[in-house]
């Protein structure tokens, strides 16, 4: 841990912050827009979200490889910081949709930026490790973010909520202001950054990661839509009690194991996760009390302990040092996309009662089926191509 500098440790603490700060809020959403009206629309609160911070990804990866990353994060968080403000003041569904899709333009911006930054100070030959503690700090953030945010909520109110989650945000964005641009010669910014060609969108080297991110993001879509609801079925008061126990144990796998993928390779790695993320996604969907339900947020940190780190580091691995910003977003777009699919799905999967939460949570489970028969097929090919 001491090989790693202070701007790491910084850079950590803050991703934390953002991650908390747009996190508080989700447990509530669902409520908040039924109030609205909106009970038919919930899986539009992740999909609208998701879209705009995929949308978000390519710009963000280019200005990152060329203004700078600090200035990249900068943008996402003051767009985080000014709409959460702002979500108090919706009347009607049709602006808090709104609302939620310019919140997204947030996401697509800082991680991508701070995971650039975050890639150019670690040790090579300690990016498993590094993105274990990296990705402790996003799960420190979820968890704290969607456990404490219907406490507060119930505590001072939702509009107070997105008050304090705005004030989190402007706090992640301080701590990095004395961090060191790591972008050598960054450029001033002009319009015509903002023009993409094909190569400023995706990262052609870091695809493989980016399929396994994609097929196991549509389970973390569908988690995110329903979590909350299966919590009122099982008559639990606190919405983000799956998130309290995933984050728990993803922390402990990350902080314990996340070094294992440099010592037995990101395939194999990825492919145990995969198996437990399969197990989580059958047992949420048919949990029938607390316990099991309790039981699966617990594999389901298993699997994200174990995946997560390793898919960074495995993008690390497969990026050129001068595309790292534009091979990170490549990443995120594909962790959008599939959160956006898998938010998606439960439009059509789930019909607001407990007998259509089997039938939603079976896309998550065949598409972590698939990652595993891909990671398989990958390393056997790999292994015939040497």
């Amino acid at each position: 841990m001491g090989s790693y500098s202070k701007n790491f440790w910084v850079l950590c603490f803050s991703m934390f912050l953002f991650m908390a700060s747009f996190n508080l809020i989700i447990p509530e959403l669902n409520q908040f827009i039924t109030l609205l009206g909106g009970s038919d629309h919930k899986g539009l609160i992740i999909t609208l979200f998701t879209i705009s911070a995929a949308i978000s990804r390519p710009f963000s990866g280019k200005l990152s490889d060329t203004i700078g990353r600090k200035k990249s994060m900068f943008i996402g968080m003051l767009v985080t910081t000014l709409v959460s403000l702002l979500y108090p003041l919706s009347v009607s569904v049709v602006f808090f949709l709104c609302l939620r899709f310019l919140h997204g333009f947030s996401a697509g911006f800082y991680p991508t930026g701070a995971t650039a930054l975050l890639t150019d100070i670690v040790p090579e030959n300690k990016r498993g490790q590094a993105m274990g503690i990296w990705g402790t700090f996003i799960s420190l953030g979820i968890g704290v973010g969607q456990g404490t945010g219907s406490l507060i909520s119930n505590s001072i109110g939702i509009n107070n909520l997105f008050i304090i989650a705005s004030g989190v945000s402007l706090m992640s964005g301080i701590l990095i202001t004395n961090i060191k641009e790591t972008l050598e010669n960054p450029i001033k910014f002009e319009t015509q950054l903002l023009k993409l060609k094909f190569q400023d969108i995706f990262e052609p080297c870091v695809m493989p990661a980016a399929i396994v991110m994609f097929l196991s993001a549509t389970c973390s879509g569908i988690i995110f839509v329903l979590t909350p609801e299966i919590s009122n079925f099982l008559k639990i008061e606190n919405k983000g009690w799956f998130f309290i126990f995933y984050v728990m144990t993803t922390i402990i796998v990350r902080l314990f194991f996340s070094s294992i993928s440099d010592k037995i390779g990101r395939r194999k790695t990825l492919t145990i996760g995969m198996i437990f993320l399969l197990v989580s996604m059958g047992l949420i969907g048919f949990s029938k009390d607390i316990f099991s339900y309790t039981l699966a947020s617990i594999i389901f940190g298993i699997a994200t302990g174990t995946t997560s780190p390793t898919l960074f580091a495995w993008t690390a691995d497969l990026s050129h040092p001068e595309r790292r910003g534009i091979g990170s977003g490549t990443m995120f777009i594909a962790l959008e996309l599939g959160i956006m699919v898998g938010s998606l799905s439960t439009l059509i999967t789930y019909n607001n009662t407990l007998k259509s939460i089997p039938i939603a949570f079976l896309v998550g489970s065949v598409m972590a089926l698939i990652a595993i028969t891909y990671l398989i097929w990958h390393q056997y090919k790999r292994k015939s191509m040497t």
